[in-house]
């Protein structure tokens, strides 16, 4: 109610603060290096990692620095991964969708993780179609694709970057939260679904420069994180 209430009355403080944000935060360049490939030795698997700027590695300079090589250096040596990276900076989950669904049929992975979110909550996805979206996300990519299993990582705590201004950080951050709950109860009602709650440090060691994306022990804890969960997952599948 409060947040509903604050969205009507401080709406043009919003918009002023987030333009200001937008005006004053570095604008840092998706990471250079390899988006697919095959790594590792070991049972062969695939993975497919997909999102926003976040998946595609913004904060940090190289692809083995980023979410995608913490994966793959965690996996490595339990497995041979055939992996790809399918992510861009500003997308939304509308985008993400619009790209699943152009995906070539011939192409399939065992594992899909996604990053998405952020670009939603900025950009004020309703709860209907953020729920939508992800729902056909998950269903299109086990239906096309053959998808074993898709996992959603948790948007990160908004409400802890820094880059933001008070009371904007608290306001994003609050629709964060509630896209992440939206997110667990969709992955609930699909069995090849799961919601991961990934664990972000907030500290300045952990930040990108921009204040806004992770830095190099962010991307290396969430990766290793996210690849436990996967071992567990193929572990019990084998």
């Amino acid at each position: 109610m409060f947040y509903h209430l604050a969205t009507v009355l401080l709406a043009a403080l919003f918009f002023a603060q987030g333009k200001y944000v937008r005006r004053v935060t570095p604008k840092l360049p998706e990471p250079e290096g390899l988006r697919k490939g095959i790594y590792g030795n070991g049972s062969p698997t695939s993975l497919l990692i997909m999102g926003d700027s976040s998946a595609a590695g913004v904060g940090v300079e190289l692809q083995q620095y980023a979410l995608a090589g913490s994966m793959l250096n965690a996996l490595g040596s339990h497995y041979q991964v055939a992996w790809e990276l399918m992510a861009k900076t500003g997308d939304t989950s509308t985008q993400l969708l619009e790209k699943i669904q152009q995906l070539e049929t011939h192409q399939h992975y065992e594992t899909v993780v996604i990053s998405i979110g952020v670009n939603d909550v900025t950009g004020l996805t309703s709860s209907t179609k953020w729920t939508h979206n992800l729902s056909l996300i998950a269903h299109t990519l086990k239906e096309k694709l053959g998808a074993k299993r898709v996992l959603f990582s948790s948007l990160p705590p908004m409400h802890l970057f820094p880059a933001l201004p008070q009371p904007l950080r608290w306001w994003l951050g609050t629709r964060a939260k509630q896209l992440n709950a939206l997110a667990q109860v969709v992955c609930q009602s699909q069995p090849y679904c799961h919601f991961i709650s990934a664990p972000f440090p907030i500290d300045q060691r952990f930040i990108a420069q921009d204040g806004f994306h992770p830095g190099p022990l962010a991307y290396q804890l969430w990766g290793e994180y996210l690849a436990r969960v996967l071992q567990e997952q193929l572990t019990k599948h084998y």
